[in-house]
Formats: C-alpha cells, structure tokens, sequence
C-alpha cells in the first residue's frame, strides 16, 4: 500500500499531489456538484432536508448551506483528487475541543468515503459570526482583547497531547481512536520539503541564492532546538480568518485541515507571520495566563516563523497571490499583491534576524 499523501507533506496546499488546488479564484458553474450534495443529503437525513445551497466562503473546501431538522447547516466538500480523508480528522479536533469547552462548531455527519459520490463532506454548525479578518479589515475589531483571548485558547488545546509528530494518520485514528502522527521525530516532519521550498522560491526569483543559504544555515545551526521529547497539538493555519466572531469576542476556531502534532511555538509564530510585536505580546500575556512558555521561546519562535513562512511564500508565488487586489483576504484594505510580496519578504529578513541574533519579538515592530 502507498504511503498517506499527508505523510510526505509539510503543509498540504502546497505539498499535496495536485499542488495550489483549491487556491484559484472560483468563477466556474457548481451546479452538478450542488445536486450531488443535495442527493447525498437527503439519504444521510431522509425527509428532513431542504434549502441546500452554495455559500461563499474562502479556503480550499467547497462550501453550501443546508437546511436539516429545520436548522441551517454548513457543508464544507473536498473533491481534490487526492481521495483525501484527512476530514475525518478535523472532525475528530473539533469534538475534542468542545470537550476543552472551547469554541468550535459541532459536527453532525462526516463521510469521506467516496462510496456514493466522488469527494469528501461533513456537516457542521453553522456559526453566524463573520470571520476575525473581515473585521480587521474594516476597522472594528478590538485586536489587543481578541488576542489575549487566542493566547487562552491556544495554550489550551496544546493540553492535547498526540503521539508521534506531523499530520495525524487517518487510518489509525479510525481503528483505534488515537492521534498519532506520522513521523516519529519532529526534526523529519519540520524538514520535509524544506530543499525544495527554498529551490522553488530561488527559481522563481523571490529569493536570492545567498539569501536561501543563509536560512539554511541557520536552520542547520540551530537543529537541537527539534530534538522534541513529545508533541502538542498545532492548529497550524491559525490565522484571524479561520476565527469566527465579534468585534470582542471569538465563536469558533475552524479550519483545523492542516492541524499537526508538533512544537508549542508553532501556532505562535503563526500569528507572527501577519501581526506586529504589540499584537504578539498580548497573545503571549493570554498564553502564559493559561501555561508558562516553552524554554528557548525567543529562538524557537524565529525558527518557526521561518519555516513557515518559506510555505507560506510557495503558496503565495505558485498561487499567483502577490496578483491580486485587496478584494482578496491576505491583503489588506487599500493595499496591493506587491504590498503583500514587499511585507513576505521583509518578515522572512526578520524572522531570519531573529533566528540568528535571539532577537526579542519587538523586532517586528520595525516593519
């Protein structure tokens, strides 16, 4: 049997087989696979379905609307071409965070089977709160508040604690009710793809080469800071637009189709990748209301913002987004692709700083 696909991938928009799918901006007509959603409904809850309709939404999951019981539901569909059943484990996620009494929508129905249609779907909560990001954009979020509060919410669920590193194996989950990641250390996980990332980023011109081997030095340099005796959960896409809420208030973490067993700095230097220092700050003071910050955080966390920020720089060139308008959710109001390009780049410069000289957080006041 081949190996899982999620298990030979740092981060699946960019890994997977069918690379950036899900990424493009949606035009095309989605009535067929409407229909076949609604069939699939209506045998999974016989005679209590109706009103099923596309919603829009962001994200590399086709998404609808379905009134089931007299309540109105969110369907979120995979149909990538890889049969992925990695669904099954954010739905696993989302019921052990209701457990933590955190917020997240109740799933109902998952099925990622492909017995009787050709994708993946779920059923869930549909939460009546905009995305954290769409209030940004406008003006009206109280960040400072919202942050401590990610803070909370984030040193929380690390109490879950699987086995093994890397994306979770679907198979063993089934059978035995257990995360368990794919890669028994977490230096093979963190490594995976890392060559050809920056190879990819120097061939498209977004990096120099002397400016890839200086963070593949200091990657090297710093390599014991991997030597992980056990993992934590990571949501690994924690970003404000995978948060429904208030202006003052979070509703639900969604999105977990990208959540690992790894460090704890991860999600950290996640949020790191958008925010400035003072909105660090306050997530960290939420944090270490709830757990004390692991040892070595500063270095850690550089590392970390590195790595990702590497992935997210693949998604960002091959998906053509240093392309778009500020219509898009990476870019800010009045602001453009090449803003986007100029700011990936000069937080890849400081995450690179940091990582080499053990810099404080404030470093990212400067950009």
């Amino acid at each position: 049997m081949p190996p899982h696909p999620r298990s030979q991938t740092f981060y699946w928009k960019c890994d997977r087989p069918a690379a950036f799918h899900g990424t493009e901006e949606r035009t095309h007509d989605e009535s067929v696979l409407l229909q076949q959603v609604t069939d699939v409904l209506m045998r999974s809850f016989p005679q209590r379905v109706s009103d099923v309709a596309v919603a829009k939404s962001q994200g590399n999951h086709r998404t609808f609307t379905a009134r089931i019981d007299g309540e109105v539901r969110f369907v979120r569909v995979d149909d990538g071409p890889e049969a992925d059943d990695y669904i099954e484990v954010e739905s696993h996620l989302l019921e052990r965070l209701r457990l933590l009494q955190l917020p997240s929508p109740r799933v109902y129905a998952v099925d990622a089977s492909r017995h009787d249609v050709p994708f993946a779907w779920q059923v869930m909560d549909l939460v009546p709160c905009p995305d954290l990001n769409q209030l940004l954009k406008q003006g009206t979020l109280e960040l400072s508040k919202i942050a401590a509060m990610i803070g909370r919410d984030l040193a929380t669920w690390q109490s879950i604690e699987p086995s093994g590193f890397g994306p979770f194996d679907p198979a063993a989950l089934r059978t035995t009710g257990v995360l368990h990641g794919f890669h028994p250390r977490y230096a093979d996980y963190f490594h995976i793809h890392l060559e050809r990332h920056l190879t990819f980023l120097v061939d498209r011109a977004f990096l120099t080469s002397d400016e890839a081997n200086a963070m593949r030095h200091e990657i090297e340099r710093h390599a014991a800071l991997l030597d992980l005796p056990s993992a934590c959960l990571v949501h690994k896409d924690l970003a404000l637009w995978n948060i429904l809420g208030t202006n003052d208030r979070v509703a639900a973490y969604i999105d977990w189709d990208d959540a690992i067993g790894g460090d704890p700095t991860d999600d950290l230097s996640l949020l790191g990748c958008f925010h400035d220092a003072a909105t660090l700050e306050q997530v960290v003071a939420g944090y270490e209301s709830v757990r004390p910050l692991p040892s070595e955080f500063r270095r850690r966390f550089w590392l970390h913002l590195l790595r990702n920020l590497l992935m997210k720089s693949v998604i960002r060139v091959g998906a053509g987004y240093f392309d778009r308008t500020d219509g898009f959710f990476l870019i800010g109001s009045g602001s453009s692709g090449s803003d986007l390009r100029r700011f990936t780049r000069e937080r890849l410069a400081a995450a690179l700083a940091g990582l080499r000289d053990d810099l404080p957080l404030r470093r990212l006041s400067a950009i």
